[in-house]
């Protein structure tokens, strides 16, 4: 239940306003969350970031986030997969001191509240982290990170949930890049954000 309010809250403030654009720290302050700070990350797990578990990322690490995404620095659209691709190693690098392993996408409420199991509010925040990380060392080419943006009020016939917002920087266009659905380690949903609001769970990825 909390998971609901959390989100129904912030997809009351976000309204329809299909623009990235915001602070992401503000995000942080809402959800009870922690901002990534020098190479360490705060993986929210638990549901609505209720646990956070401080995980140090090495010289080797930084080395190999760099490198994922380098490889995406020929344009936005490659530069989003390639962010795409940082989530997944991402999810993968913090899963056995997080025991996020085992995460399952998508809702399912036998895992709420649960250690290591992760809802749209975790999933949003982790996301934002590592991609804020990149963007703060100079690692991202063509986006800046925006504030998590929520979408489904009940009344609309779908659920309270919340995405990672990322906004390229040459023409201000949104991006959705949301890893809800998928289990731990798989590909997130990536596409622009005014098609994100109006989808439904299960959606194609872009």
């Amino acid at each position: 239940m909390r998971h609901f309010l959390v989100v129904l809250i912030a997809a009351t403030l976000s309204g329809c306003i299909q623009s990235g654009e915001g602070d992401p720290m503000s995000w942080y302050a809402s959800q009870d969350g922690r901002a990534p700070k020098g190479t360490s990350v705060y993986v929210c797990h638990g549901t609505g970031c209720a646990r956070k578990e401080r995980v140090d990322l090495s010289a080797a690490d930084m080395k190999r986030l760099k490198s994922i995404l380098a490889k995406g620095a020929a344009s936005p659209k490659q530069e989003r997969k390639a962010m795409g691709r940082a989530v997944q190693w991402f999810e993968k690098r913090v899963a056995p001191q997080v025991g996020s392993g085992n995460d399952v996408g998508g809702f399912d409420l036998s895992t709420v509240n649960k250690p290591g199991q992760l809802d749209c509010i975790d999933e949003a925040t982790n996301t934002t982290s590592i991609l804020k990380l990149a963007a703060d060392n100079n690692y991202l080419k063509h986006h800046r990170i925006g504030r998590p943006k929520a979408r489904g009020f009940f009344l609309d016939g779908r659920y309270p949930h919340a995405t990672a917002v990322v906004v390229q920087a040459s023409n201000s266009e949104s991006y959705a890049i949301d890893s809800w659905s998928r289990d731990n380690g798989e590909p997130p949903e990536i596409m622009p954000l005014g098609i994100w609001f109006k989808q439904r769970p299960g959606g194609a990825q872009f």
